[in-house]
């Protein structure tokens, strides 16, 4: 075939690699926190060894489980909020070192708002079993 030419293929570096995957691992990591934080406190999903507030408070009863997810559901959907606005960040065109720091930072506020869940929630199941003992 003289004389015909292929145009290449647009080239991505690796900061645009890296960017992608980070959002799209961010972004994809929002939504299961938010999908999970839903299911547990509507009791779709119940006391298990994987996904939730896995502490003795919460693994001691049905109703306990059910009062540690009801009470973690807001900060656990922020923090997967904040796992999605950090996805999305990372994809915006701005210098690396600037999208390496939101991430850290978003990643930071994502943990702060599970801990914080995972605090409100144990002490809302170690109300239940208080109240069940009394």
């Amino acid at each position: 075939m003289s004389g015909v030419r292929f145009s290449q293929a647009p080239h991505m570096d690796g900061d645009t690699v890296g960017r992608i995957i980070v959002g799209l691992v961010m972004i994809a990591a929002g939504v299961l926190v938010i999908g999970l934080a839903r299911a547990t406190a509507s009791g779709r999903v119940g006391r298990n060894d994987i996904a939730g507030i896995r502490t003795p408070s919460t693994m001691a009863s049905d109703e306990a489980w059910l009062a540690a997810h009801v009470r973690a559901k807001r900060p656990t959907i922020f923090a997967g909020v904040a796992s999605l606005v950090t996805g999305a960040a990372a994809l915006l065109p701005l210098p690396t070192p600037v999208v390496g720091i939101g991430v850290v930072a978003g990643a930071g506020v994502m943990i702060a708002f599970v801990i914080h869940g995972s605090v409100v929630g144990t002490a809302a199941a170690r109300e239940v079993l208080a109240r069940d003992d009394a």
